[in-house]
């Protein structure tokens, strides 16, 4: 049985990892603001009050999980808040900023000492993040900061590839949340897939940028 800790854990594909985590007998702790009732329904341990974007949240997260060791941490919590260049909104952009890149960065280094030799990082960012697949801009805010997720995660594979510890960047796919209006695929579906690019994920292909079908996606 291996532990996975899951950030933005309350709905959406947090909710479907903690789903499909606990019902293979996985060990899951589900972080979060406020745990939903869907999420107090699986039986899962859930560490509530916990804003990534506080530096004082995620140290209590550390105290509360010190002691335990962490197999795959996941870091799942992110926002979507629509910027374009009509109508351009620096706090929101800072805001998105904030929780997308330096909240998972936060959460990592925080948690960093939980984590062992074998154990897998997982950063849940977007295509929409990808330079090369940006067809049709917009989304400031958004894109710029799943780019500044994906280099820290590259930094992070080799940071700690030393410490036998690897690093994943993932692509959920368009799935039907509240995030996406809920068009796309299913939560169950997508972290089907996101699961077994977990699985597969080692040293030898840390630091890649997958989509969950497993196709490796351009920077």
């Amino acid at each position: 049985m291996a532990t996975y800790v899951v950030t933005g854990a309350n709905r959406g594909i947090g909710l479907e990892y903690c789903r499909q985590l606990s019902s293979r007998g996985d060990r899951v702790i589900a972080v979060c603001r406020e745990p939903s009732d869907e999420l107090q329904g699986l039986g899962v341990q859930i560490e509530a009050g916990i804003d990534i974007t506080a530096d004082a949240d995620v140290d209590e997260l550390a105290k509360r999980l010190q002691g335990t060791t962490v197999d795959v941490l996941i870091n799942n919590a992110g926002i979507i808040e629509r910027v374009t260049l009509d109508a351009l909104d620096f706090d929101s952009i800072r805001r998105q900023f904030e929780v997308n890149a330096l909240g998972p960065l936060r959460v990592t280094s925080r948690l960093l000492p939980l984590l062992t030799s074998g154990s897998k990082v997982v950063l849940m960012t977007s295509r929409m993040g990808s330079i090369e697949d940006n067809t049709s801009g917009n989304s400031y805010g958004y894109r710029m900061s799943k780019v500044a997720m994906s280099m820290m995660g590259k930094s992070l594979s080799l940071d700690l590839k030393s410490q036998g510890i690897a690093v994943a960047i993932l692509h959920p796919g368009l799935v039907q949340t509240r995030m996406t209006g809920f068009s796309g695929i299913t939560t169950e579906e997508s972290v089907t897939g996101l699961l077994q690019r977990v699985d597969e994920l080692e040293l030898s292909n840390t630091g890649t940028f997958w989509h969950a079908k497993g196709d490796v996606l351009p920077w």
